[in-house]
């Protein structure tokens, strides 16, 4: 069993605990920090009253303390727990704070994006979950760790990190593209991952920006 690095263990608990106090307040706490699309403005009845919907900045991070129930909860914590340590090993504490958060807002991004350009203007469809920080994390240890073998759970096929990231960013895409009604946002989970890639690509100097050099690779 592997180690827990500090910042992968203050994130475990901070996802845990976000949705205990989900679980406890109900309604006004998930309409406060799920992601709403931009154009939100209205109120929902609920047990504890008329609540007002609508878009705040901090959803572009509080979101993703949000689950859809416990599996959600527990596959996201796993994709963290397995490959969070050897990143934030690589990165350091901080740059690895700040990876997972700019993957996490990159999600959001993308899926207010989305949701503009393909549903209706009046449609409340809030994002939860930390889908965005863990498929960040996951493309770092592609990138990384392109050699280290990853066993698929169904089927439990062994592949290379490197195909293993290829096949789910090409998967999530063909999801995303098809729409297949499953409810998952497929868009913020390669959202997710190209933050983590532009940010990566920005450290390495490989942007035409300024880069800040903390990766040598």
């Amino acid at each position: 069993m592997q180690r827990l690095t500090p910042v992968t263990a203050v994130l475990l608990v901070a996802l845990a605990g976000g949705f205990v106090l989900q679980l406890t307040l109900g309604d006004p706490w998930v309409v406060a920090f799920a992601l709403w699309p931009l154009d939100a403005a209205t109120t929902i009845p609920s047990p504890h009253g008329t609540l007002a919907v609508h878009f705040s900045p901090w959803q572009l991070v509080t979101y993703s303390f949000l689950h859809g129930g416990l599996l959600h909860l527990l596959v996201n914590a796993f994709a963290l727990w397995m490959f969070g340590p050897p990143i934030e090993r690589l990165l350091g504490r901080g740059p690895f704070a700040v990876y997972w958060f700019c993957c996490v807002a990159g999600a959001a991004v993308a899926q207010l994006l989305t949701l503009r350009w393909t549903m209706a203007g009046d449609a409340l469809v809030p994002t939860i979950g930390a889908s965005g920080g863990a498929f960040g994390v996951l493309l770092a240890f592609g990138m990384f760790y392109p050699r280290e073998r990853v066993i698929l759970l169904i089927p439990p096929i062994p592949m290379p990190a490197w195909l293993f990231v290829i096949l789910y960013a090409a998967l999530e895409l063909y999801l995303g593209v098809t729409r297949d009604g499953s409810g998952v946002a497929h868009f913020a989970h390669l959202g997710g991952m190209l933050a983590g890639l532009l940010l990566i690509q920005y450290w390495r100097g490989r942007l035409p920006i300024r880069p800040r050099r903390i990766l040598m690779r």
